[in-house]
């Protein structure tokens, strides 16, 4: 049997009681260590655990899931995975390699960052297409995926972005050359990813075209959610660009531009450092909706 567990969001402690069990009983456990990271290492959760756990890095596990799956029809493995198992889509690519080989499997859901971002008081259901954001190279610039949050936008949706994790990454030289070298881990934050957007809202307007999101829309910055240092921080997105919320992991938020009073409330317990409260008729336009 293979089963997929996820780990939730915060430290080793916060594994489901129905996964450490499954955890403790298999002949091998693998932890996915590309698509995020808990706030403690491999050693923590080896300790917590009382096994020995596997690191499976992106290459481990698109290309060499035969490896993991082997045998796992006459034995259990579990696979770990940061936040819930189905929060990246390779891992039901991985489902599907097992399906194809006759090998069950089983899901041990955790919290994760799709649900967990309702802490910041934005209520889930008023929320619009994930997006990422990914760090930009002097040769490539995306901005395609700035569409997805005007249409969020436009529909009084919230957008949630998920911010790029460079773990185990080599440079152009060293992948051409072929020499497994690696750079150091970088991890987006909030205010790396707010300037990203200023950028891309200035293009927009020296195209003429009218952006979906100014300097002003309020945005919520991340970081660590879960854990017991998480910090939140509600402001306009020309705030975000300072905003200074420590180590990762951190998410950005772009608000649907009108908000509940709740939400207007909740986000007002967290001001971005030398800023007032949110108000519900910001800089960017009427945020109180009737629902």
């Amino acid at each position: 049997m293979l089963y997929l567990i996820g780990l939730g969001l915060g430290d080793a402690k916060d594994i489901t009681v129905k996964g450490l069990e499954v955890v403790r009983r298999c002949s091998r456990v693998y932890l996915e260590a590309y698509t995020s990271v808990l706030t403690v290492g491999k050693e923590a959760l080896e300790e917590f655990y009382g096994r020995e756990l596997i690191v499976a890095d992106r290459e481990d596990v698109e290309q060499g899931a035969d490896q993991i799956l082997k045998d796992a029809d006459r034995s259990d493995v579990a696979f770990l995975v940061v936040g819930d198992p189905f929060g990246a889509t390779t891992h039901s690519d991985l489902v599907l390699r097992a399906m194809k080989l006759g090998v069950p499997h089983r899901v041990i859901h955790n919290a994760s960052i799709m649900n967990a971002v309702g802490c910041c008081g934005l209520q889930l259901y008023r929320f619009g297409e994930t997006v990422s954001i990914v760090f930009w190279t002097d040769t490539w610039r995306p901005e395609s995926f700035f569409d997805k949050v005007k249409k969020n936008r436009q529909s009084g949706m919230h957008t949630l972005c998920l911010l790029d994790i460079k773990v185990k990454e080599q440079s152009l030289e060293n992948l051409i050359k072929g020499r497994k070298i690696y750079e150091p881990p970088r991890y987006m934050t909030v205010s790396q990813a707010a300037r990203q957007l200023l950028e891309i809202v200035e293009n927009q307007r020296a195209r003429g075209e009218e952006p979906a999101v100014t300097e002003d829309t309020l945005c919520v910055g991340l970081a660590r959610v879960g854990a017991e240092d998480q910090q939140i921080a509600a402001g306009t997105l020309r705030q975000m660009c300072a905003v200074d919320l420590g180590g990762p992991l951190h998410s950005l938020i772009i608000t649907g531009g009108s908000l509940h009073p709740l939400e207007t409330e909740m986000l007002s317990l967290f001001p971005v450092p030398e800023a007032s409260p949110v108000s519900s008729q910001g800089t960017d336009g009427p945020r109180t909706q009737a629902l």
